[in-house]
C-alpha cells in the first residue's frame, strides 16, 4: 500500500501528529514537552502522513518571510522508519513551499539522520549547536 501525504486540515488530525510527535520526541528523544508543541504550531502548514489508512507521520513547514521557509517536527512511527513516508513528507513540504513562491529551505537537522537530508539535497549550514539538548546541524536547499 502506498503512502499517500496531504495538509492537515481536521482538530482529529492535529491531535494524531501530535500524539506521533511526542512518541518521537518526548518519549523516544527525551524532549521536554514544554518544548515540543511551540507558538509555531498555529501558523504552520502541517504535513499529514498515511500509510494502510492510519497516520503514520507528519512534519510542518513555517513561513520566515518572501523567498525563505523552515522544516520541522519531521516525525514518523519508529516501527515504519526506512519506507520512504519520512522522504515523502519532505518532499509534500518543499512542493507546498514552491507554491508559496519559497526559494530556499532551512531546517535543523539532526546530526544523526542528517544523511537522510544530504540523500535529499540539502546542504550543511555553519557548525553543529545543541537544541533541546541534541546535537543538530542546519542544513539549507534551493527549491
Amino acid at each position: 500500500m502506498a503512502v499517500t501525504v496531504k495538509r492537515l486540515d481536521s482538530e482529529d488530525e492535529f491531535e494524531a501528529i501530535k500524539v506521533i510527535r511526542s512518541r518521537v520526541f518526548i518519549e523516544e528523544q527525551g524532549i521536554p514537552p514544554d518544548l515540543e508543541i511551540d507558538e509555531f504550531d498555529g501558523a504552520a502548514l502541517h504535513a499529514v502522513a498515511y500509510f494502510s489508512g492510519d497516520i503514520v507521520g507528519t512534519g510542518r513547514l513555517i513561513i520566515d518571510n518572501d523567498t525563505e521557509a523552515r522544516i520541522g517536527r519531521m516525525a514518523v512511527e519508529s516501527s515504519l522508519r526506512g519506507h520512504g513516508i519520512g522522504s515523502a513528507i519532505l518532499g509534500f513540504l518543499e512542493n507546498e513551499a514552491l507554491k508559496l513562491g519559497i526559494k530556499t529551505v532551512i531546517l535543523h537537522a539532526q546530526n544523526y539522520v542528517k544523511e537522510f537530508y544530504v540523500n535529499s539535497g540539502y546542504h550543511e549550514h555553519g557548525d553543529t549547536f545543541m537544541e533541546a539538548g541534541i546535537l543538530h546541524i542546519e542544513m539549507r536547499k534551493a527549491i
